[in-house]
């Protein structure tokens, strides 16, 4: 008996789907569309690859977008090296059944994560300031002026120091993935490993571990995504120009001033959407890479 076709599942996605398709898959393709476009005397004309080998030929793109690329890379970098971990640790120590007001740990650590970026970006920037930043006074008190600097003045300290404002914003997100996780975990598993010895910081390391990787993973490549579309911290702490001397510039804010213009430099959609065209490929093959190597990987480790 052949089986009747569901019309009501496709209305009820309809919506979604339409929804979906007028604010993410529209704009996508349009962006690709306007970075195979230059504008001539006789308006949008067709170029093929020719913006993409200006940004990637042309001395004056390149240089920019190398510096922007590798910026963003460090601070993704940062990010998991720094972030993910201690939002592991965090979890693992909140988890702890005998932790007492655990839940008012939990909220305290979470809260930055729902503050706006702009607050964020000036609030720091006000904490930092060498003449009115309350950073300086506060390392006095113990002791430790000696070792304040303008972090957001220097180029070798302003992007380490905003991954890390970053960092501090953003930790209770895999520190909540992670003890949603380690919560899941059925107590029959820790029961036998208690049998067989196995307790306290070891039973972290050889049961609870092995099988919450797979929410590592997915923390991993959210931090990947999330970092390679960064632009609001940056903008509110640096502005567009991303000082000192584009120090802190990055794919995000680098796009921006490209495709709107910014000061004396005029906006340009079609070169704009090359560089959105190369974040979005970025973004592409670092998701694929954990799709296909990473996280068959770990289903092998698993099992």
């Amino acid at each position: 008996m052949a089986s009747k076709p569901r019309l009501h599942i496709a209305v009820f996605l309809a919506p979604a789907v339409l929804v979906y398709t007028a604010v993410m898959i529209w704009p996508l393709f349009n962006t690709l569309r306007l970075a195979l476009y230059t504008s001539g005397e006789e308006g949008r004309v067709f170029a093929g690859l020719m913006n993409f080998r200006t940004l990637f030929g042309d001395p004056r793109w390149s240089e920019s977008f190398w510096n922007a690329l590798g910026n963003n890379t460090w601070f993704f970098v940062v990010h998991m090296l720094v972030q993910n971990p201690i939002g592991i640790a965090l979890a693992a120590i909140l988890s702890h059944p005998r932790l007492r007001f655990a839940a008012l740990y939990r909220s305290a650590i979470f809260i930055p994560t729902i503050l706006s970026f702009v607050i964020v970006g000036f609030a720091w920037k006000l904490i930092l300031s060498p003449i009115w930043g309350i950073a300086p006074s506060m390392l006095d008190a113990v002791g430790l002026k000696a070792l304040f600097a303008p972090w957001l003045g220097r180029e070798e300290y302003a992007l380490t120091t905003l991954a890390l404002v970053s960092v501090w914003q953003f930790v209770g997100i895999p520190m909540m993935l992670i003890y949603a996780a380690l919560l899941s975990i059925p107590e029959e598993i820790l029961e036998a490993g208690e049998i067989e010895g196995i307790t306290g910081m070891s039973a972290f390391w050889k049961i609870k571990l092995p099988l919450i990787l797979p929410s590592i993973g997915i923390i991993s490549i959210l931090t990947f995504v999330g970092n390679f579309n960064a632009f609001d911290l940056i903008y509110a702490a640096q502005g567009a120009l991303a000082g000192p001397d584009f120090s802190t510039d990055i794919l995000g804010t680098f796009l921006y001033r490209t495709f709107f213009g910014f000061q004396l430099q005029l906006g340009d959609p079609h070169m704009g959407s090359a560089i959105a065209t190369a974040m979005f490929a970025i973004i592409l093959t670092g998701v694929c890479i954990y799709l296909f190597l990473i996280q068959t990987r770990m289903r092998r480790y698993q099992f």
